[in-house]
């Protein structure tokens, strides 16, 4: 199996040298970008596991490219970024990236947070991509919902992720921290802010009364259980 695949999308030379030794020696093969256009273009001719993008880019707005990478690509999207406002982080999160790291970052920890991300539910879309529940099936090699006529209602790779762990473990309890320790990122506010808005879009798509869903149950104080019957193709 060929070592994991890292695009870099940073204006920063330097960071983009840090980052690219970094993930080398730790065994991870990389592309590096300087602009959007370029990274856009790269994404056409091979598919990354993890996009690693800036926010502060010459030739576009990184969160509109982020919100439409979390969309579009099956690759884990993390910002790294000077912004470090709680605000931007909730942000960032909420258009669908996986993680967030501040500048400066220590290398190291960059290489942690990837492996993390490699170790989550993503990593188990290999073993099967297809599961049914209550007249649902979840497509996770394209990021779609499909109902019970055909039609299809597209999720991103951050709701996939949150999807993907309620069909894992149908009626048991998951709380905040094991959602933390499986989906990786930071715990504190902005990942709660960013969990409660994936699990609010996910029940949107899956057509759930917001104040009496039948699916996704809020365990006030504890946290959420999946009450669907869930068949794996």
């Amino acid at each position: 199996m060929s070592a994991p695949l890292v695009f870099i999308l940073d204006d920063e030379p330097a960071i983009r040298t840090i980052l690219s030794e970094a993930l080398t020696e730790a065994g991870f093969r990389t592309l590096s970008f300087a602009r959007a256009t370029e990274f856009e273009a790269a994404l056409k001719r091979a598919t990354p596991d993890v996009c690693l993008v800036d926010l502060g880019l010459p030739d576009r707005d990184g969160l509109t490219l982020v919100h439409r990478l979390a969309l579009e690509q099956g690759a884990s999207v993390i910002i790294i970024s000077g912004r470090a406002q709680v605000q931007d982080r909730v942000t960032g999160l909420e258009l669908g990236a996986d993680d967030y790291i501040i500048k400066p970052f220590d290398p190291a920890e960059v290489v942690a947070r990837i492996r993390a991300r490699l170790r989550g539910p993503r990593a188990a879309l290999r073993q099967s991509d297809t599961a049914r529940f209550n007249g649902w099936t979840a497509h996770f090699d394209r990021y779609a919902l499909e109902d019970e006529a055909g039609g299809e209602t597209p999720f991103s790779h951050a709701e996939g992720e949150v999807l993907r762990l309620f069909l894992d473990s149908p009626k048991r309890l998951i709380t905040r921290a094991q959602m933390q320790e499986s989906l990786g990122g930071a715990a504190g506010e902005s990942f709660d802010r960013a969990m409660d808005v994936r699990i609010s879009r996910l029940r949107t798509k899956l057509g759930e009364d917001p104040k009496n869903p039948r699916l996704i149950k809020t365990i006030y104080g504890a946290g959420y259980i999946f009450l669907g019957d869930v068949e794996w193709a």
